[in-house]
C-alpha cells in the first residue's frame, strides 16, 4: 500500500493524474449507462431501461421524503446523476488496484479527499444557488437570521460543518475499505497457507465493501436533498 500518487506539474499547477484518469472513467461509465438505458425506450421496460427506471423511482422517493415534489422535482436529474456517479466511483477500486513505477493509477476516485470534498463543495454551492433562485436574494438572506438573529454565527459554522461531514464521510468509508482490501490481498501472495487464510476474508470484505459503496452513495444523495430542502423550502 506504500504507493505514491502520479503527480505532474503543468503551467505551474500540480495535477494528480490518477484522479484525472479515474474521474474520467467514472464519468464515461455513467454516460454509457445512461445512453444504453435510453436508446430504445419501450412502454414495458426491460434490461437497462428497467434498471434506469428503478434508479429514477429510488431517487424520486428520496426527494419526496425531504420536500414536496413540486419543489423537489427540479433536483431529480441532479440526484440521479449523483447517485450513479458516486456509486460507480466507490466501486471502481474494489476489484483491483493498478500500480506502475510505484505509482498508484487505478483506485476509487472517492478514496481521495480532494474528490469527495470537491463534490461536497459543489453540492453546498448548488444549495445556495437554488435557494437564492427559488426564494429571491432578500428572502433567502433572512433565513440566516431566523428564528433568532443571534443564531447567525452558528448557521455560518453549520455551512462549513455540512461541507466537511458530507465529503469526509464518503472519503473515510471508501478509503478505509480499500486499505483493508489491500492488506487482505497482500496475504494472497504469501504462499499456499497465506492464500487459503486470506481468500475467504478478502471475498467477504469485497462483498461488504460493495454494500458500503452503495450505502454511501445513497447517504450522499440523501444528505444532498436534506440540505437542498433546508435552502429551498419555505417551511424551513
Amino acid at each position: 500500500m506504500n504507493h505514491e500518487a502520479p503527480l505532474r506539474e503543468f503551467l505551474g499547477l500540480t495535477f494528480n493524474l490518477s484522479n484525472v484518469l479515474m474521474v474520467t472513467v467514472a464519468s464515461a461509465i455513467v454516460f454509457l449507462i445512461a445512453v444504453l438505458s435510453t436508446r430504445a425506450l419501450a412502454m414495458k421496460p426491460t434490461g437497462m431501461q428497467n434498471f434506469m427506471e428503478w434508479i429514477m423511482d429510488f431517487v424520486r422517493n428520496i426527494i419526496k421524503s425531504n420536500m414536496d415534489w413540486k419543489t423537489g422535482g427540479s433536483f431529480h436529474i441532479l440526484g440521479i446523476t449523483l447517485i450513479m456517479y458516486v456509486a460507480i466511483s466507490n466501486f471502481l477500486g474494489l476489484p483491483f488496484a493498478i500500480t506502475y513505477n510505484h505509482e498508484l493509477w487505478w483506485k476509487s476516485p472517492t478514496a481521495d479527499p480532494i474528490i469527495t470534498m470537491t463534490l461536497a463543495v459543489m453540492v453546498i454551492v448548488l444549495t445556495h444557488y437554488y435557494g437564492i433562485r427559488m426564494k429571491g436574494f432578500n428572502e433567502y438572506g433572512k433565513d440566516f437570521f431566523r428564528p433568532m438573529g443571534f443564531l447567525f454565527p452558528l448557521k455560518i459554522i453549520e455551512e462549513f460543518a455540512n461541507t466537511l461531514t458530507l465529503g469526509l464521510r464518503l472519503y473515510g468509508n471508501i478509503y478505509a475499505g480499500e486499505i483493508l482490501l489491500g492488506l487482505l490481498a497482500g496475504g494472497l501472495a504469501t504462499g499456499l497457507w497465506g492464500t487459503l487464510a486470506a481468500v475467504v476474508p478478502t471475498l467477504a470484505w469485497l462483498a461488504f465493501s460493495v454494500f458500503i459503496g452503495g450505502i454511501q452513495a445513497f447517504i450522499f444523495v440523501m444528505l444532498t436533498m436534506v440540505y437542498m430542502a433546508h435552502k429551498v423550502s419555505h417551511d424551513h
